[in-house]
């Protein structure tokens, strides 16, 4: 059984969802940093965020930024330095191996760049495989509701290599959505895909959000892929630094603009 943590005091300020939501998954103060001494580098320094339940949030910001850092901690997938993280109410410190096995296999759904999907198998046995190796039997009418979404019904008997780029992406997420996560991580789940590929997979994770009240957190360097999102979170040197919401394409590229502008800015500044 997962072990309900304290949650941080409600007064300590960090940038929240709107009014009345619930919190899927939050990060209190957390820093991460790599190496020893003066060697170190912080790769997240200080971030304080909650990530609203049923909502599509894109992190966004300059490379380096700290966001698929800000991804794989709260994703269970890398520990902090420091702070803490939460998925619902628990606490990720602290629990063990199995404990956070059982949390990713039960609470957490990823999607990532690479499709990641098992060659000799056939779309639906890559969908029905986490439920497979934890032993468990879909639920068919849940499973039906998944593939309708996906699209992809008349493709369940094919492998992958049968398969486009884009549907192949589309299994992965379906895969990611057939076990009921609390939460959906997804790394840059159009970076290999073209324009036409990337609109399918993004129209099926808004659908996922808007009709089945999915959580869905997608860490993406395309402004027109941000745009498909609630809410687009923006990282620079390891913390928040700003938040659009209902954002446009065209929103979205002009504060990239901005924060890689302050970017160079202070590299230039620091020689």
């Amino acid at each position: 059984m997962f072990k309900s943590a304290s949650k941080p005091s409600p007064s300590t300020s960090y940038t929240a969802t709107a009014p009345g939501s619930g919190v899927a998954a939050r990060a209190f103060e957390v820093r991460k940093v790599y190496g020893e001494g003066d060697a170190s580098v912080a790769a997240l320094d200080g971030v304080s965020i909650d990530f609203g339940a049923g909502a599509f949030t894109a992190v966004m910001g300059p490379s380096g930024s700290g966001k698929s850092t800000l991804m794989h901690c709260m994703a269970a997938l890398d520990t902090v330095s420091a702070g803490q993280v939460f998925i619902g109410d628990i606490e990720l410190a602290g629990l063990g191996d199995k404990q956070l096995t059982k949390l990713r296999r039960d609470k957490i759904g990823f999607v990532f760049q690479a499709y990641n999907l098992v060659p000799t198998l056939t779309a639906q046995e890559n969908i029905e495989l986490p439920l497979s190796i934890a032993g468990r039997k879909p639920d068919r009418q849940w499973f039906d509701t998944v593939i309708d979404t996906v699209g992809l019904r008349d493709r369940l008997g094919h492998r992958p290599n049968q398969l486009s780029g884009g549907q192949q992406q589309r299994v992965a997420c379906a895969r990611a959505l057939v076990s009921r996560p609390d939460v959906v991580f997804a790394d840059e789940p159009t970076g290999n895909l073209d324009s036409a590929a990337s609109a399918e997979v993004l129209a099926f994770l808004r659908r996922s959000v808007d009709d089945h009240r999915q959580t869905v957190i997608m860490v993406t360097h395309d402004p027109v892929a941000a745009s498909y999102t609630d809410r687009v979170v923006f990282l620079a040197d390891g913390r928040v630094v700003d938040e659009l919401r209902n954002p446009t394409a065209d929103d979205v590229l002009e504060e990239m603009k901005v924060l890689s502008a302050r970017s160079v800015a202070g590299t230039d500044s620091g020689r």
